[in-house]
């Protein structure tokens, strides 16, 4: 009888899985059917790689400079001329030498009525110092990739919504100031939260443009353009987003990203999702390239804070992997 038993449960337990099996099924099918009936603009890297073009000509986009000013200028009536709506959000920041220099803050809102809300981000100053160069460890770097990349993608990605309206309100900010961090060489003591890395959106999530303000989720860009990049699962991005994470690498794999898109652990990376996170309470994911070398180790793109991180080594492939992903993520919400 306790045999009969077991096999009777076992027999239930196999009729509601098939169920459940069955019912995963349909929704899939369902599912299937939804993303084939819905319109995703294609993603031009031509576009994004010129937007990308146009920051670099303006020369290194530190704080405090003329191609800051410039280049924010060009941003915000960028944004504008698409038809969203622009907030330049201005302030100091200490940076962890005691310096205090101006940051700008660039946010805009497609659809500000809308409830439901998605928030892009990427930092678009570049550093600077060149610490990580080899020869030459004091020249403000051009930070083709690490900024302006991110910038230029997601530039693209508001020309496109524009266009195709989509069922939800999208919110991008451009933060300024993520890239005076400390370098390995200093002596003093740094007694900023983030090491000097990410003042503008630790000020944004302390004081955003407006309150209460929230968001569905928030997925960050930071350093898309390199040839064979790897985006692995960010640590943090795993442990406050794993669904958004998973839906974002799901449907780079689906449009044959994957050898970008890696679906496996990566290294936990302050960056600016970090004080999102922390301030805001928004489930933030980072899309970032950092190359594992196994045993929990890994390392940026080459390039990373050196004076050849110039427009000629970004990769249009790159940039449209990413772009066509945030697309496709965005239209099937």
């Amino acid at each position: 009888m306790k045999n009969y038993k077991i096999l009777l449960s076992l027999l239930m337990a196999g009729s509601v899985l098939s169920c459940k099996k069955a019912e995963k099924d349909a929704e899939t099918q369902e599912a299937v059917v939804e993303q084939s009936t819905v319109q995703v603009p294609q993603f031009n890297p031509d576009s994004a790689f010129t937007y990308v073009a146009k920051q670099v000509a303006f020369g290194p986009r530190v704080p405090g400079t003329k191609a800051q000013t410039q280049c924010a200028q060009w941003l915000s009536a960028k944004l504008k001329g698409l038809g969203w709506e622009v907030y330049e959000q201005r302030f100091d920041a200490k940076l962890y030498s005691g310096k205090v220099v101006p940051g700008i803050n660039i946010v805009a809102s497609y659809k500000p009525e809308a409830e439901k809300r998605i928030l892009l981000a990427s930092h678009w100053d570049s550093r600077p110092i060149s610490d990580q160069d080899e020869s030459v460890k004091d020249q403000a770097i051009d930070g083709a990739n690490d900024g302006a990349s991110g910038v230029g993608v997601l530039l693209e990605v508001a020309r496109n919504l524009v266009q195709d309206s989509v069922n939800v309100g999208v919110d991008i900010v451009f933060f300024d100031v993520e890239d005076w961090g400390a370098p390995d060489t200093f002596e003093g003591k740094v007694d900023l939260e983030y090491g000097g890395y990410c003042l503008g959106s630790d000020y944004w999530s302390k004081n955003p443009h407006k309150k209460p303000y929230t968001a569905f989720y928030g997925i960050l860009l930071d350093m898309v353009g390199a040839a064979n990049a790897q985006f692995f699962h960010e640590q943090y991005s795993s442990t406050v987003a794993p669904s958004i994470l998973a839906k974002v690498w799901d449907t780079a794999s689906r449009l044959g990203y994957g050898n970008l898109f890696i679906n496996s652990a990566g290294g936990a990376i302050t960056d600016d999702h970090v004080p999102v996170i922390k301030n805001l309470g928004i489930p933030m994911i980072d899309i970032i390239d950092y190359r594992m070398k196994g045993a929990g180790t890994g390392d940026f793109f080459p390039h990373w804070h050196t004076t050849s991180d110039k427009l000629e080594n970004i990769d249009k492939n790159t940039l449209k992997a990413v772009g066509q992903t945030l697309l496709h993520v965005i239209y099937h919400e």
